[in-house]
């Protein structure tokens, strides 16, 4: 075990789940063999002032008249299907990597010891098995969808698995899935197949799976979807004030918005069983990060962070619980640079 005091200082991490870009295709359900990659299209609407004002221009009817009678003018990208296409087709691929118990650097050989031994028995202990039927759920149930998955008729997803000698394919239909409940799918064998690959390349040394995965939604005919929205870092010198994501002109998603979507698995933080604080299912991180809702689940305070856990855990000490175990070990799948300043 190493002292308590031995901490390295330079200490990273390597993700394991390495999705790609995921590309945007509109078809039709009918005939999903035809298929032509979305463009995007650039709008010029004027809007109503909708944000809050002032009290003095609230208060006052002359001034509130004025400010409305302000043409609100905004050049929009937006992205939608053809007028004789009714879904959408999104393609991706992501590489499942081994080699947990190994850091991409430490320069401090006794924890460095220390951590792969406690890693080394959680996977000849737990296989990953959980984490990886966690992470085909989110494949099955097309959460990688985001905004696109809400108000489909019919959402099929197919999986396949492209090494060489190992090829599989799976197939699903997302809405038997639910995104907020992990204790389903037991008696799915397509799924346990599935995450049977995922845990078997995460718990070796340095094989890997790499998965192709092929999803339609039927959304209505010329219906608007949703690529990625860039960050605008410069609203008042930009022509545009929502820029969506392309590549060479074609729809797109950000890997790093699907690799969210595929750890939204944490369901062992504090306030998860607790109907009005829940915020469902969220994505593995550190510190239990929701921007959208601008807290954070896993705070220092109540030690239910990942360094409090990780800092114990990997000298060799126990936690007092498996979930507490499976979010470390989400959180190294993730990976990062972890390493603590020795000034």
């Amino acid at each position: 075990m190493a002292a308590k005091q031995a901490m390295a200082s330079v200490l990273a991490f390597e993700k394991k789940l390495v999705p790609s870009d995921g590309y945007l295709y509109g078809t039709q359900w009918d005939n999903r063999e035809n298929c032509t990659p979305l463009k995007l299209q650039e709008k010029s609407v004027r809007g109503t002032i909708s944000n809050r004002l002032k009290a003095a221009v609230q208060n006052d009817p002359a001034k509130l008249n004025a400010e409305v009678d302000k043409p609100n003018l905004q050049t929009v990208d937006s992205c939608a299907l053809g007028p004789d296409q009714d879904t959408l087709k999104l393609h991706f691929t992501l590489k499942v990597l081994g080699g947990v118990s190994q850091p991409s650097a430490c320069n401090h050989a006794g924890f460095k010891q220390s951590y792969e031994q406690a890693a080394k028995g959680y996977i000849s202990r737990e296989g990953f098995q959980e984490l990886a039927r966690r992470y085909a759920l989110n494949l099955a149930n097309a959460r990688f969808l985001w905004r696109n998955r809400v108000g489909a008729e019919n959402i099929d997803v197919q999986v396949s698995a492209l090494n060489k000698g190992a090829e599989q394919t799976w197939n699903f239909n997302a809405l038997d899935f639910s995104v907020r409940d992990f204790d389903q799918g037991e008696d799915n064998p397509a799924l346990a197949a599935l995450a049977d690959r995922i845990a078997h390349a995460l718990s070796s040394d340095n094989e890997f799976l790499m998965l192709d995965i092929v999803c339609h939604v039927q959304a209505g005919r010329a219906q608007e979807v949703y690529p990625s929205e860039e960050l605008v870092l410069d609203k008042g010198k930009g022509k545009k004030s929502k820029i969506l994501y392309c590549v060479n002109a074609m729809a797109a998603m950000h890997s790093q918005k699907l690799g969210n979507a595929l750890r939204t698995i944490d369901t062992w933080y504090p306030e998860f069983d607790d109907i009005e604080q829940s915020a469902g299912p969220i994505a593995v991180e550190p510190y239990g990060a929701v921007t959208s809702l601008g807290k954070a689940f896993r705070t220092p305070a109540k030690k239910m962070d990942f360094y409090t856990f990780f800092d114990s855990w990997a000298r060799g000490n126990s936690l007092s619980s498996v979930e507490d175990e499976h979010y470390v070990m989400a959180v190294l799948v993730r990976g990062g640079v972890f390493g603590q300043s020795d000034k």
